[in-house]
């Protein structure tokens, strides 16, 4: 897409200025409370989530300690950028488009690494790997999703993609066997440093810190219920076993000596009463059959 194309695409063709920012049925930008969630970042400008202009130049980008390629003119430019992308959100988008439109004709590739990898080397995810994948698709900055992305990208993988440029901040990012995982991207001239949008970054860092604090708050009252609830446990087991013995020996008493004698003499009583009429009524059944024989 051309610079002009991309300039009426932004404007609707009507000269009107670009989104900048929500309208006041939702709020704005800088309004305490923004239903949209935007309400607690103060905004130095209000222009600040205006889309990112298309690069109209090939201009190589200048760097300190490696070379960049010169970008090809006569095919679409495939760049690659790479990601866990967990929870997508603006931030994600707007580095995509930043990498999209850092040069007039892009292609652009955008790996996502699967569960296994991620939850091993990161930790766990609030969105599976194909919820993830799903998110990226419905970006319109991505021409192509890479399912399974390596977690380090690799010559094999470069080759296999036919990757002019492999797109990242230009920040050093270590391992436990480099210092730089992108450092032989640099050597061979394939590294596109992307700038980092500084406050955006605190702001998504904000959003972050403000998670873990809700969970561990989360956590603790959660651990405090759980104290209280074994204190009150404990509680209730110590009255029932001081209480138990207790109860045991006032039921045992119902049945002392002079009880069990009483039960016992009135019990024997019965039975001698049912014995004697027993014994009458057979007297009787006798004396009829002598006096009928």
């Amino acid at each position: 897409m051309s610079g002009i194309e991309s300039s009426q695409k932004e404007t609707n063709g009507s000269g009107k200025e670009p989104f900048s920012g929500f309208s006041n049925k939702f709020g704005s930008p800088s309004e305490p409370g923004s239903p949209m969630g935007l309400g607690d970042y103060e905004y130095e400008e209000q222009n600040e989530l205006l889309p990112i202009p298309v690069s109209t130049s090939y201009e190589i980008p200048a760097t300190t300690n490696y070379k960049v390629n010169p970008p090809p003119r006569d095919r679409p430019v495939r760049m690659y950028c790479d990601g866990i992308y967990d929870l997508f959100h603006y931030g994600h988008a707007r580095a995509i488009e930043q990498a999209k439109k850092s040069l007039p004709n892009v292609y652009l590739i955008v790996g996502a690494c699967n569960d296994r990898d991620t939850h091993s080397k990161k930790g766990k995810t609030v969105m599976t790997e194909r919820e993830r994948y799903e998110s990226l698709r419905h970006c319109r900055w991505v021409d192509e999703v890479v399912r399974d992305a390596p977690w380090v990208v690799t010559q094999e993988f470069i080759d296999k993609h036919k990757i002019d440029y492999v797109c990242h901040d230009d920040l050093p990012y270590a391992s436990a066997d480099c210092d730089d995982v992108y450092e032989f991207v640099k050597k061979q001239g394939k590294f596109w440093p992307t700038e980092q949008e500084l406050q955006l970054q605190k702001h998504v860092e904000g959003i972050k810190d403000h998670i873990k604090k809700s969970v561990k708050d989360t956590r603790t009252d959660l651990k405090n219920e759980i104290s209280d609830l074994k204190a009150e446990l404990k509680s209730i087991t110590q009255f029932w076993e001081e209480r138990g013995s207790e109860i045991s020996k006032n039921f045992g008493s119902m049945f002392d000596n002079n009880v069990m004698k009483r039960l016992f003499r009135k019990r024997k009583s019965e039975l001698e009463n049912i014995a004697g009429n027993s014994n009458a009524k057979r007297v009787k059944s006798s004396a009829e059959f002598s006096k009928k024989s």
